[in-house]
């Protein structure tokens, strides 16, 4: 009999990964408070008498905990709004797993790492920089000191889903370069780490069915800076000859981007590579298989 997964906040880029990469071997029940799927129901896992009652309904084997406000401008504006959404909602989500005596998956970040190292493990000590990277620190503290079973998992810079979903960086670009742009503006002072989605999904779940409990970095493989991926983008698209990427510092978007971020977030997967546990692919590859998978026909429409 297939296990049961409950999944909370799964609306998102991430959520589409997960209920694609489990829904054939996993009897799932997916929700969120935006229903953007007809396999999405409605609930917001900040009201916990709602998030129990549901959860409970469902019995599953595992809770897994995903959605987050991931916008720093936003976070920055709406401090107790990101630690309900980060931070408590994440608390509620250990009491129930704790409850059901199942174990709990929760999604953290590169971003509570403060930029002053080339390079992070999973043992270097976070120091969050704004209400973003504090309320997802908070959030991953109390599971790794609260829950009975957990696997808090930190992920890079997010790319997947396609247009519709996708918030970050690679779609960014790529309305850019749908509506026209011919100079692309591109920060020269920022590194860090693509993680693509479907292999993040594969490797939690590589991980949930070994029962490597714990926590673990998992990025893409290779180390790498806005200006390097900008630059691969355009390659993959054959567009390096009539797009032309123009560097600037971070300074350039102080008044749209004005929250803090760290220079640099490039994660190191050491503790899945010692386990003989890594899955996730070089970031180049990676982002060649997102365009080519969910950007067929894009620039057409």
């Amino acid at each position: 009999m297939n296990k049961r997964i409950y999944i909370a906040g799964c609306g998102g880029m991430l959520g589409e990964a997960f209920h694609a990469q489990f829904k054939d071997g996993y009897k799932l029940k997916c929700t969120d408070k935006n229903i953007n799927e007809d396999w999405l129901s409605f609930l917001d896992f900040r009201d916990l008498d709602a998030y129990r009652e549901d959860v409970k309904e469902f019995n599953p084997d595992y809770l897994f905990h995903l959605g987050a406000y991931t916008d720093l401008e936003f976070c920055e504006e709406n401090a107790d709004d990101t630690y309900a959404t980060n931070t408590l909602a994440v608390e509620n989500a250990v009491y129930l797993a704790n409850e059901l005596d199942i174990p709990l998956l929760y999604i953290s970040t590169a971003g509570i790492f403060d930029g002053k190292k080339e390079l992070y493990d999973d043992w270097d000590f976070p120091n969050p920089l704004g209400a973003y990277a504090r309320s997802k620190y908070m959030g991953e503290r109390f599971v790794v000191e609260n829950a009975k079973r957990y696997l808090v998992c930190r992920a890079g810079w997010m790319m997947g889903a396609g247009p519709e979903k996708d918030k970050k960086f690679i779609q960014k670009l790529m309305k850019q370069l749908k509506n026209g742009q011919k100079e692309l503006f591109i920060v020269n002072d920022k590194d860090g780490t693509p993680t693509y989605t479907h292999d993040f999904a594969k490797n939690v779940k590589h991980l949930i069915e070994q029962g490597y409990w714990g926590l673990y970095n998992m990025v893409c493989g290779g180390q790498t800076s806005r200006l390097e991926v900008a630059r691969e983008l355009l390659k993959i698209l054959k567009l390096e000859s009539s797009v032309k990427i123009k560097t600037v510092n971070s300074d350039h978007f102080k008044e749209t981007y004005f929250a803090e971020r760290p220079p640099c977030e490039r994660l190191d997967n050491r503790k899945l590579k010692i386990r003989g546990a890594n899955l996730m692919k070089d970031w180049k590859v990676a982002l060649r298989e997102y365009i080519t998978d969910y950007y067929q026909g894009y620039f057409q429409q």
